[in-house]
């Protein structure tokens, strides 16, 4: 990695929300990271033709939202539909059949809570990130010649390793394009190429896992670590996210 090279942008990767505050992101590009499975519902609803979609940080604002927009309502609060809201965070439940054309009004535990404070601290632009849009997300960013941040979600503030191994996977592609001086990048670098070769057995042991499994969810966390297959890119426009992919 380039550590010291002042004619390529910066790229940071931070572990938990909490640490968004200690960053200068004004004239950064802010990926927002939230694997398991905001990001990737939010590529896959996009992906499959939705017209926009509305992340918001609370039910009652999602409920609210949905009735000006006239938008489907979506949200779980530790992998359970929250009560008043019509859908969850599942990808599945985003086919083209259903999504086309429709607005789609979020709120996760995790993902737009981030988004909503990259937004509050002036980010330069926001896009949501996942191993189903891996490719879209890079591409954009060697694009724009500016400083990135990579901004894991993580879970309840706390580190987790799936949004890590996402960084690390961006990171992996993008590295010869940017001055990286940061040992959280290098972390979740070092972590993605360990386990690269075996990612759908490896994020079996991470604790978010076991933590939607008890849901009854594995079939979402699989297709969540699998690259491209929803690629679509989505970036925050006048309130909303839209498919610039």
């Amino acid at each position: 990695m380039q550590i010291n090279d002042k004619s390529k942008p910066t790229l940071h990767t931070i572990l938990t929300p909490s640490l968004l505050e200690l960053y200068e992101i004004k004239d950064s590009v802010v990926v927002i990271i939230d694997v398991f499975r905001a990001t990737s519902t939010m590529a896959t609803a996009l992906y499959n033709g939705a017209t926009k979609i509305i992340p918001v940080d609370s039910a009652e604002h999602c409920i609210e939202m949905g009735k000006q927009t006239g938008g489907i309502t979506a949200g779980e609060r530790d992998g359970k539909i929250i009560p008043g809201l019509a859908y969850g965070n599942s990808p599945s439940e985003y086919p083209r059949s259903f999504i086309e054309n429709k607005t789609l009004v979020i709120t996760t535990t995790n993902g737009t809570k981030l988004l909503h404070m990259a937004l509050n601290q002036g980010a330069k632009e926001i896009v949501t990130g996942s191993f189903p849009n891996l490719t879209k997300v890079v591409e954009f960013l060697k694009a724009q010649n500016a400083p990135v941040i990579l901004g894991c979600s993580g879970w309840k503030n706390r580190f987790n390793i799936e949004d890590a191994l996402f960084a690390g996977a961006v990171i992996e592609e993008i590295k010869d394009q940017f001055t990286i001086h940061c040992d959280s990048s290098f972390m979740a670098n070092q972590l993605y190429n360990q386990h690269k070769d075996n990612l759908s057995e490896y994020i079996k042991t991470v604790t978010h896992w076991h933590r939607l499994a008890a849901y009854g969810l594995e079939d979402d966390m699989q297709y969540c670590i699998t690259k491209d297959i929803a690629p679509a890119l989505p970036i925050f426009k006048s309130g909303a996210l839209v498919n610039q992919g």
